[in-house]
């Protein structure tokens, strides 16, 4: 048997199983090839296309997201301009969620330093304010 099985693969990309078998449902990996006794075999690169999907996943790209940089990445007509446009994108993305993230945070800080955090839940300034419809 030339390949990998799918614990074999899963364990060379330092995923598990059932991940595996979602990429392959994504389409993120193509199904492989059964043996005559039906066992899948996985060609031994996609552990490296498993790793490439794994470290993306890490930066902040979606599945769909990363399916677009392997297509690119196979496309013979796609340049360093169209992956270097993705990148751009995800870091504006991921900058517009920072922003938020700092404003809610700060709405958040705001909130706990009106409680003293002692007392009945009656009178709560946190749970006043989450329940005052006008904000």
């Amino acid at each position: 048997m030339d390949g990998l099985t799918i614990g074999k693969l899963a364990k060379e990309a330092a995923l598990g199983i059932e991940t595996v078998r979602f990429y392959e449902r994504q389409g993120l990996i193509t199904p492989p090839p059964r043996t005559e006794s039906n066992y899948r075999v996985y060609p031994k690169g996609e552990v490296a296309r498993l790793r490439f999907i794994k470290r993306a996943k890490v930066l902040g790209f979606t599945l769909n997201e990363i399916k677009e940089l392997l297509s690119l990445q196979h496309d013979p007509h796609s340049t360093r301009t169209d992956i270097k446009k993705r990148t751009l994108t995800k870091i504006e993305n991921i900058t517009s969620k920072i922003q938020d993230l700092t404003r809610i945070k700060a709405a958040l800080e705001h909130l706990a330093s009106e409680c003293n955090g002692h007392g009945p839940l009656a009178g709560c300034p946190i749970l006043a304010a989450l329940n005052n419809s006008e904000g």
